[in-house]
């Protein structure tokens, strides 16, 4: 049964940022499960200086080749919201099954007056409407030290009407 296996999550770095995150295991493979990974990411987003700004992640099904061998694929950091690079960047990626964008804790206004070191993040899973498959989405936020402040999960979204999931849909269409 595919549900007993676990779904792993590794970071990895590049100059001491967060460069995206290794997913192993198998796929996760409901919108729950998608917000559950996303939940895991925002923790990992809250060390203090890994992610320095609001970052984009694509979901590729590739791996690298260096890596265990029941590695499934990887988010891999395309770019961050500071300026538009992550547009040109988001052009290499064809396709993905979703889009994540994880906002550390400076960037993060927390949704509890008593939570400070809050990170947070959003997935979209792009649907084809047209074809009657809808947009799914997820939003968590967490402390650092992992409590889960918020999580939500929506399907049949509007991407135009939050915007995190604006910005990732404009990534898929550009």
């Amino acid at each position: 049964m595919t549900s007993s296996i676990p779904i792993g999550l590794t970071p990895f770095q590049h100059g001491g940022h967060l460069n995206g995150i290794l997913i192993s295991g198998r796929w996760p493979s409901s919108t729950l499960e998608w917000t559950q990974t996303l939940v895991a990411s925002v923790r990992i987003a809250c060390r203090p200086g890994f992610l320095p700004t609001t970052t984009i992640f694509g979901v590729v099904e590739e791996r690298p080749d260096d890596t265990d061998t029941d590695a499934v694929g990887m988010m891999v950091a395309v770019g961050n919201v500071v300026d538009d690079s992550f547009i040109e960047a988001g052009r290499f990626l064809s396709n993905p099954p979703a889009l994540v964008m994880l906002h550390p804790p400076s960037q993060t206004r927390p949704s509890l007056p008593e939570c400070s070191q809050v990170a947070s993040g959003c997935v979209l899973l792009p649907g084809l409407p047209e074809l009657g498959l809808e947009h799914r989405a997820g939003w968590a936020e967490a402390e650092a030290d992992g409590t889960v402040v918020t999580l939500r999960n929506q399907v049949g979204i509007d991407p135009n009407a939050d915007p995190d999931t604006a910005v990732l849909a404009m990534l898929l269409a550009a």
